[in-house]
Order: C-alpha cells, then sequence, then structure tokens
C-alpha cells in the first residue's frame, strides 16, 4: 500500500486565519492584563460616597467597596429573597437598628435604596461588627452574613476560629464561601485602587 504524500506548506488562506488568530490573541493578552479591564469587572462606584462613609466610620473604603460588589454588583435597588435592600443588601430592621444606635438618618426601606444613605448605614454597621470582633476584619464580615450571634457562638464552641486561614471551616456553606469571596473581591480592589 502507497501512502498519500503529505504536504505542510499552508496555503494563503490559512496563513491569513492563523495571523488573524495570532493577532486576536494578542489583544486579548493586552486587554486581560490592563487595569481598565480588572476595573470593569471590579468597578468603584459611588466612591465619594464610599470613601466618606468608611473615613467617617474608621474602615478601609476597599473593604466596603469588595463588600458592595459582592453583595448587589452595585445595582442600587438590589433586594435579595430574604428581603435585603440597596448597595450594601441591609435588611431593614438592621437599617432601624443601626440608625437608632448610630443617630444617622433614616426614613425606612425605600431610603436603602439611596445609595449615599444605604453606604452610610452599611459602614457603620460594618464597623460596629470590627469593633465588635475587636479588630477582627474576618469574623467581621462573616458576621455581616451570618448574624454577629451566630458566629460568636462558632468561635465560642472552637467551630471557627475566626481566621481567613480556616475559613473553610465556617459551618455555614453561604458565609463560607461569602467570606472567601469579600476577601478575593478585597485583594483585587487593594490592587487596582489602593493610593
Amino acid at each position: 500500500m502507497i501512502w498519500p504524500r503529505i504536504s505542510w506548506a499552508l496555503t494563503p488562506k490559512a496563513k491569513r486565519k492563523i495571523s488573524i488568530l495570532g493577532l486576536l490573541l494578542l489583544l486579548v493578552v493586552v486587554v486581560v492584563s490592563s487595569n481598565t479591564f480588572w476595573r470593569f469587572l471590579y468597578p468603584l462606584h459611588h466612591e465619594e460616597y464610599i470613601r466618606t462613609a468608611a473615613a467617617k466610620n474608621g474602615v478601609d473604603p476597599l473593604m466596603v467597596a469588595a463588600l458592595i460588589n459582592v453583595e448587589s454588583k452595585f445595582k442600587t435597588e438590589n433586594v435579595s429573597h430574604v428581603g435585603a435592600v440597596g448597595l450594601m443588601q441591609l435588611m431593614p430592621e438592621t437599617a432601624t437598628w443601626a440608625a437608632e444606635q448610630s443617630g444617622l438618618p433614616y426614613d425606612g426601606p425605600t431610603d436603602l435604596a439611596d445609595p449615599q444613605r444605604n453606604i452610610e448605614l452599611g459602614s457603620w454597621y460594618l464597623a460596629y461588627l470590627k469593633k465588635q470582633f475587636d479588630g477582627n476584619w474576618v469574623a467581621a464580615v462573616a458576621a455581616y452574613n451570618g448574624g454577629p450571634a451566630r458566629v460568636q457562638g462558632w468561635m465560642q464552641d472552637g467551630e471557627w476560629d475566626g481566621t481567613l486561614d480556616t475559613s473553610d471551616k465556617i459551618p455555614v456553606g453561604e458565609t463560607r464561601h461569602y467570606v472567601q469571596r469579600v476577601f478575593f473581591n478585597y485583594e483585587k480592589y487593594k490592587k487596582l485602587y489602593a493610593p
């Protein structure tokens, strides 16, 4: 049996296709390596409100931004299936309590769709949780999602030690993934927006 001779020479049409694919690949690499691309994925909308509220409450504005990105993807009128509202996904009861404790203005759930009001209340509450957990950001973020009493219980019972390294030990999957996503986002925000 005689095998047919295979020619490895490329036709002009095949050469053009390879050149176009090479240029497209180069374009993708350039776009993905640019800050513009990453800032599109990790935006910092309402930056003035975030920075002002964070400074007033002594919290990192990039942590607030990371939390907002995970909570609502910066959609101001977002309402969760459990009734949390706005950028920082505050429950109306939590917002009422935070307003009473902080003295911040709050006239009811419709206020939570206002970015400035939502960020003020959410940043105050995040700062409150950070203080409650003695400056432990990881436990504060877990409590923002899972509730402070629940997180305190996990830590007292030895189920979780409150660190990011052991976040895989958080007993509730939603809170475990939430903490990991917020801190992943936080690292991205620090790389993109830190002075």
